[in-house]
């Protein structure tokens, strides 16, 4: 028997398309719950609700208008709360972007009710479901019980797998409308920013240089694997702090939680700040001269070396193999 009769899932988007962690969290819903809902909010987004159906939702409530085309906080929340008043779900679950990890709080806030935070696991016991979050860092895990419904909870990426051979649900397209003095905050003009954009958090291989490679120029050899792999650049805040590469690429607690099915940390010593977000990593390999750094205690293959002349050799050899085919 199911813990939950109903969890409703928001699946964000972005450039139409259903994000990566939106389609993971219908597993644990599924496994949880007798129905999930999925909810699709935005302008143009019937496809990207289609997708969601298609992906293991039950039923996915599509609310597209050109009056939610651009995230407004107000605006988004309020839907969500509008349609938990409909539905009546036990559970919503939010998936953990920048917006999301917005929107979670001020859904719990308007609903009275508690909201767990970076969730890595959930399972059932005794009939009520726990929520498994990190603490100081990711040095400590807890388990977490909400006792009052809907429970709220946002979901970390690449913690869950995908649903495996999904069934098509139903998409039903609803009008919801948000009262004006509902919204503080109004989107008067939007511009694209033309500047580096890369996403960490859909990223099948992520190249990573800590402050080990020594100098900006030594960086571009992170950047020259990366692309020989298809893969895009990562880096930790000392790195970023020393101006070697731009904020966007910075992965670990205070930057992006990453999940790529390879990882590969070039002169990172291991702090715990960005150890926590590479942990749902496939595969792990580390290069540092330091053999007790921390992070070949994660890593799944260790090379102590000088990563200045370990990457030479690596790019050099991969260079060979992929000639050869």
């Amino acid at each position: 028997m199911a813990e939950c009769k109903n969890i409703m899932v928001y699946v964000e988007t972005a450039e139409g398309n259903p994000v990566k962690v939106g389609l993971e969290m219908l597993s644990p819903a599924k496994k949880l719950a007798d129905k999930v809902t999925a909810v699709v909010i935005g302008g143009g987004v019937a496809d990207a609700a289609k997708e969601v159906a298609k992906a293991g939702a039950d039923q996915v409530i599509c609310v597209d208008s050109e009056d939610y085309k651009e995230f407004n906080l107000d605006a988004y929340a309020q839907v969500l709360v509008e349609l938990v008043k409909e539905e009546n779900p036990e559970a919503v679950f939010v998936g953990g972007t920048q917006d999301g990890k917005d929107i979670a709080p001020v859904v719990a806030a308007k609903c009275n009710t508690g909201c767990a935070s970076d969730v890595l696991d959930i399972k059932a016991e005794d009939g009520e479901v726990i929520y498994t979050c990190p603490l100081y860092g990711g040095t400590v895990l807890e388990d977490v019980k909400i006792k009052t419904t809907p429970q709220i909870a946002t979901l970390r990426s690449g913690a869950f797998q995908k649903v495996e051979d999904p069934t098509e649900g139903e998409v039903v397209a609803k009008e919801v409308k948000v009262a004006d003095d509902v919204i503080k905050v109004k989107i008067t003009e939007s511009v694209k920013e033309i500047a580096e954009t890369i996403n960490l958090e859909e990223a099948e291989v992520i190249v990573s240089g800590g402050r080990g490679m020594g100098s900006k120029e030594n960086f571009a050899l992170v950047d020259d694997l990366a692309k020989l792999l298809g893969g895009v650049v990562g880096a930790t805040r000392p790195a970023i702090e020393d101006g070697w590469v731009s904020k966007i690429h910075q992965v670990g607690q205070s930057g992006k939680i990453v999940a790529p099915k390879l990882y590969i940390a070039c002169g990172i010593s291991g702090a715990t700040q960005h150890v926590s977000g590479i942990m749902n990593s496939g595969y792990i390999v580390a290069i540092n001269k330091d053999e007790d750094a921390p992070i070949f205690d994660v890593a799944n293959v260790g090379i102590v070396g000088d990563v200045m002349k370990v990457l030479p050799v690596m790019i050099e050899e991969i260079k060979k193999i992929k000639d050869a085919q």
